[in-house]
């Protein structure tokens, strides 16, 4: 896959280069490019943002410095000021925003099949709307939001995405298998782990974990996070749950697979 992202602080994607994401990168499977935005701008403050139009707080980022990073990265097709669009498997362009739709991990999942992903982080008031409404005539464009809350900019939000996306790779994570029971993954939060030694602190594992019997532990898994879901996050539960408090058909044979 490969990642493009514009900020006005480039540096802070430094952090790619470590764990699991770094050696992804090492290893070819992640081709990441950070663009810094200020060098697409032609006057000696490398200015990016201006006062918005219809007055209010803040300042919002100019239009010319975004076109000029992003013409750079999407393939030139056709006449960019007609608008003339970009091939349906082109990039996809994604914008955190607080007006987005909301990133789950069925878009992280679906994005991780994506062959090229570009990323603008935002500051201050955010990108001026023509930015968007120029680059949708031409491709793919997404806004997305972490959630209900407002960050500074956008490259909190891109850190998190790719390294959601990042992990989905084929080959970046080790054992495969662990993507399987991770939360969200089936629309439920995870279930409670638990590793030797078996009591610690008074505080001992549940039984049922160490029976071996592995249909048992399956259906404890289901419970627990069907209880946890319940507790933490109910908006998450089906209609009707009770179905769901048996195991998968093939928990067992991945459980087995896990150790």
């Amino acid at each position: 896959m490969r990642i493009d992202i514009i900020s006005i602080f480039p540096e802070f994607f430094g952090v790619l280069d470590i764990s699991l994401l770094g050696r992804a990168r090492q290893a070819g499977l992640i081709d990441l490019d950070v663009h810094n935005l200020r060098d697409f701008t032609h006057d000696r403050h490398n200015t990016v943002d201006d006062t918005p139009y219809g007055g209010g707080a803040g300042m919002v980022m100019k239009p010319e410095p975004w076109g000029e990073a992003l013409d750079s990265i999407l393939p030139a097709i056709g006449d960019a000021d007609a608008g003339t669009p970009e091939p349906a498997g082109g990039p996809v362009l994604i914008f955190p925003s607080p007006a987005g739709e909301q990133f789950t991990q069925a878009m992280a999942r679906e994005l991780a099949n994506e062959p090229h992903l570009v990323f603008g982080c935002g500051r201050y008031e955010g990108i001026d709307q023509r930015v968007v409404d120029h680059f949708a005539a031409r491709g793919r464009v997404r806004l997305v939001s972490l959630g209900d809350y407002v960050l500074n900019g956008g490259e909190v939000a891109v850190m998190a995405m790719i390294e959601a996306i990042g992990r989905l790779i084929p080959g970046v994570v080790g054992n495969p298998e662990s993507l399987v029971e991770e939360s969200h993954e089936d629309g439920l939060l995870e279930y409670p782990s638990y590793t030797k030694p078996a009591s610690w602190r008074g505080l001992e594992v549940p039984p049922v974990l160490l029976s071996g019997n592995h249909g048992a532990i399956a259906t404890w898994r289901r419970q627990q996070q069907i209880e946890r879901t319940r507790l933490v996050r109910p908006d998450l539960l089906p209609a009707e749950d009770d179905a769901d408090l048996q195991p998968p058909a093939n928990s067992k044979a991945r459980r087995a697979a896990r150790g």
